[in-house]
Parts: structure tokens; sequence; C-alpha cells
């Protein structure tokens, strides 16, 4: 397939395998930030083609294992009142919130569907106007445009009866939490190669430079990610910190402007919880005064949630690459894919998830 099996050809990899063999002198700890990426890593083996001095550390970079709890809670008790319409992406239906998920409350009763576009939820409200239609925004920047597309869309239609319980997230905040913290071990950065489709890398210079830490803008196929990782180690071990764009095919500097002015208009920047790894400032998008008609919370009157984490998940520690999920003394047993006890088992993009599905019969 043209444009894809160029990216999976095992001669170019090969070929930056022995590149990476030839530069590198000592350990080094690389995170990818993105799941696509994790996943893409741990499907093809590329963590076990790679010399064993360099350690890949997988990141937060998966949007529904971070969203917070409080907002899965949320989604739950709007879904459960009458009259409504709850719709969400598919991998988000099976993540657990304090006591039940979406997907329970869909096989006692409750109307929730898979959509695969926020436009699609926006054409529910208009088919059923006796209905609240309310969709899950979740996600990094890289959703973010189209639920601010259809919240844009939905006021240009005056539709009263659609609305979005918005849970999204930014990476640059997320990064520079982890490198402030005490226990970092992160060396070096795979940049999320979606991410900065739409908001492009500017927002990641000065991170590289008041963490000195080099950051590469990677794609998600074999032959991206070694790329990726041999223009990482190349400035690792010349000691320079700098972002480089891998996936330039995609993404530019500036990224996509007119998407970056939607985000804009219709969220604002606020201090938002992670799943697992606590309050971050400026890493939320919440929609903004302007269009709050539109935003759920509002719109519906939300009890006082009392969120409730499962003592013996370790996801937190997993999405701050402190622990592998293969070391996690709950992984294949207490958790896995039927019976999960944090996002990371059951996300499409989760590590845990991966690591199930790829390595947990190896």
């Amino acid at each position: 397939m043209k444009f894809v099996d160029e990216y999976r050809d095992p001669k170019s990899a090969k070929k930056i395998l022995n590149a990476i063999q030839s530069i590198i002198t000592q350990p080094w700890n690389i995170m990818e930030v993105c799941g696509g990426q994790t996943h893409s890593i741990i499907k093809h083996g590329i963590d076990q083609l790679l010399p064993e001095q360099i350690n890949l550390i997988h990141g937060p970079g998966c949007p529904v294992c971070v969203t917070p709890l409080q907002s899965i809670d949320k989604a739950l008790e709007i879904a459960r009142q009458d009259k409504v319409i709850f719709c969400s992406f598919g991998d988000m239906l099976r993540v657990p919130g304090s006591h039940d998920d979406l997907l329970s409350l869909k096989a006692q009763g409750a109307d929730i569907r898979t959509v695969y576009s926020p436009l699609d939820a926006l054409k529910l409200s208009q088919d059923n106007p006796d209905k609240q239609v309310v969709f899950f925004g979740v996600g990094f920047e890289t959703t973010a445009p189209t639920v601010a597309l259809a919240i844009y869309q939905a006021r240009q239609l005056q539709l009263e009866n659609f609305s979005v319980l918005a849970s999204h997230v930014r990476v640059p905040p997320v990064m520079q939490a982890l490198l402030s913290s005490e226990a970092n071990t992160v060396q070096g950065f795979l940049g999320a190669g979606h991410v900065c489709t739409i908001m492009g890398y500017h927002e990641y210079l000065p991170i590289a430079e008041r963490y000195h830490i080099p950051i590469v803008i990677t794609g998600f196929e074999p032959v991206d990610i070694l790329q990726g990782i041999y223009m990482c180690i190349k400035q690792l071990e010349a000691g320079r910190a700098s972002v480089e764009n891998q996936y330039s095919r995609v993404v530019k500097q500036q990224g996509n402007l007119p998407a970056q002015q939607l985000l804009q208009q219709v969220f604002t920047v606020v201090d938002q919880q992670w799943r697992g790894l606590g309050k971050i400032p400026e890493s939320g998008l919440a929609i903004s005064a302007d269009f709050s008609t539109w935003n759920a919370e509002y719109r519906f009157s939300l009890a006082s949630i009392n969120t409730q984490e499962p003592e013996n998940c370790r996801s937190g520690e997993i999405l701050q690459g402190l622990l592998k999920p293969d070391a996690c003394p709950e992984f294949g047993k207490s958790c896995t894919p039927e019976h999960p006890l944090g996002a990371t088992m059951v996300s499409s993009e989760g590590a845990c998830a991966a690591y199930y599905r790829y390595r947990s019969h190896a």
C-alpha cells in the first residue's frame, strides 16, 4: 500500500537499527508520549529489537486512560437520566468509573450510543428533538477541534437539545509535569505526531530549552519510530537538546491554523485533573463562557461526585512511566480487558492493553 508499506520496510528498519547501534555509547531513557506509538512499539517488537542500552518508557499519551474518574462518573450520572441519548466513542464504554461503566449502564437500559464523530451526535439531536443528546468529548488536541466544530455548529443551528461533556487535555503541560517530578527518569521524548499535526510544535521549543531535553516529533509506523529514536539518541550522545521533526510529511511547525483558531474560540485553557497523575496547571480545555449553553455540566444538575479508584490498580504509575504493565502484580490476573481495574487495560491506546494483546502469551 503506497505511503504505508515503505514505513514498514524491514530493510529500512534494519538500516536504522544498525545506525543506532553504531552511535550509542551509554544507557538512555526515552519516552514515547502517544499511546498509538506505544501500541506500534509493542506490536512490532521495536523495544526488543533495540540495543539493550535503550529503555523505552510509555507515557501518558492515551486520552481515554487519563480522563479523570470524576468525568467518567459525571458521564454515568447524565446517561442515567430520562430522555437522554448519551453518545461516546467506543473505547470509552468499558472504562471503569467508581462503581460502573457506560457499557454496563447500556445493558441496564440507558440510551447510550457509539458514534464515530461528534457530528454524528449533532445529527442525532436534530433527529430527536424531544431528547437531550450529550456527547462525551474526550481526547488531546487531535480530537478537540472536531468537538469544537460540533459545538460551534450547534450554536449556528440553535440546537438547544445538544450539549458536550468536555474532558479534553493538552500534551505540553503534562510533559513539563513529568520532567518536574522528582521521580523523573526521562532523558528524551518522542513527540506525538497527530497532536503536532493540529498544534504544530512551537510549544515544545521552550520545554526542550528549559529542561535541556531532546524532543523528536515522530510518526507511528515502525520506520518512523526507529528514525525518531535514532534522531533522539544522536542528540543525547552529542549533548544537544532541541526539537526535531521526523514526521515532516505531515507536521508543520505552525500546525493547522484554522483548527487552532476554532479551539481558541470555543474552548478556554484551564487546570485539569488527570487520572493517575493529579491536577496539572493549564493542561485542560473547557468550554468557554460564550458557548456555555452547550456545556453539559451547566445543563444538567449533577450531584456531588465522590470518586473512588481501585486500591490495587497501578495505572497511575504506568501512565507516569514508573512501571511497565507486565511488572504490575495484577496484570493478566485480576486485571484483564474483560475485567479491567483501570483504563490502561481497556483502552485501545492503553499500555496495559498493548502488553496484554501482544505480550501476555509470549
